[in-house]
């Protein structure tokens, strides 16, 4: 609901804006008062514009229908949030997708921030900056009925089995510090890959991180089900937006974000997208 009424709020902004800017036209008047505009700060890809990037294909429940601009969505939902606070209204939010490692890979990048479940690490710190966390994940593990994974209810049970999850990806990393299991992990190169190396029993248990999981084994995964939640690893997953390194807008993201802890947005956006993560075992 508040996602909506930030919307509703950030469209009146506009309003607001387009009268004070129609009563002073034709003049430069510094002593008018009001906040300046987004469309004069520095550190913008584009004046005016907040671009906005996410997967080159983007999974529910973090984008709905692969359409960020809906709004719709656990990820989607905290872009628009973040552009409120920043003063950019939905219409001047523009959206572009990149590949997940892409993105963190030093250089030059097509967004002001990307909103793609990235874990804050310091190895990633070394090319990218990262906003304040807007989220602290768990990883589960899925498997499927009657498979090699049914009836496993520890750690211990998963270390002979053929694991997969994403490479470079805080699962992987789970499997190697937490699960570290006696058979090598299949790593591949997206969870689309791994979703469809896992569909077609190239191995027998999947990594990924347990909102995901409620929605793979609803939808993407057939005829499964999550056997149980892992303790955190060595790395916290706690995500952050991605930026540029040492970009200008890092801060003012980071402080967008910290508004939105403090006033229960975040919390609020978190129940409506991923409220369905109770009653998962805990494996030891």
């Amino acid at each position: 609901m508040h996602r909506r009424r930030s919307l509703s709020a950030a469209l009146a902004g506009v309003a607001l804006t387009a009268l004070a800017l129609t009563g002073c036209a034709g003049g430069t008047d510094a002593g008018a008062g009001g906040d300046e505009t987004p469309a004069a700060d520095e550190g913008y890809l584009t004046p005016g514009k907040l671009t906005i990037a996410t997967g080159e294909i983007a999974y529910e429940p973090y984008v709905v229908d692969d359409d960020p601009a809906s709004g719709e969505g656990f990820e989607a939902a905290i872009a628009y949030a973040i552009a409120d606070e920043l003063g950019f209204a939905p219409e001047d939010v523009e959206w572009v997708r990149t590949s997940f490692e892409a993105a963190i890979a030093p250089g030059p990048k097509n967004f002001d921030f990307n909103i793609q479940q990235y874990t804050i690490t310091d190895e990633r710190k070394q090319a990218v900056d990262f906003s304040s966390p807007y989220y602290s994940a768990s990883q589960a593990v899925v498997g499927i009925n009657g498979g090699a994974a049914d009836g496993v209810d520890s750690i211990d049970g998963l270390k002979d089995l053929t694991l997969g999850a994403m490479a470079g990806s805080t699962s992987a990393q789970t499997i190697e510090d937490v699960i570290q299991p006696n058979v090598d992990p299949l790593l591949y190169g997206s969870n689309e890959d791994a979703v469809a190396a896992f569909n077609a029993g190239q191995f027998d248990a999947f990594v990924i991180d347990l909102p995901t999981a409620y929605l793979a084994t609803a939808i993407y995964i057939d005829d499964s089900f999550i056997v149980g939640e892992l303790p955190a690893g060595g790395v916290a997953d706690e995500w952050g937006v991605v930026l540029g390194k040492d970009s200008p807008l890092t801060d003012r993201v980071s402080a967008a974000i910290d508004t939105l802890r403090d006033n229960g947005t975040l919390a609020e956006i978190t129940d409506e997208w991923l409220g369905a993560g109770q009653g998962v075992t805990l494996l030891q």
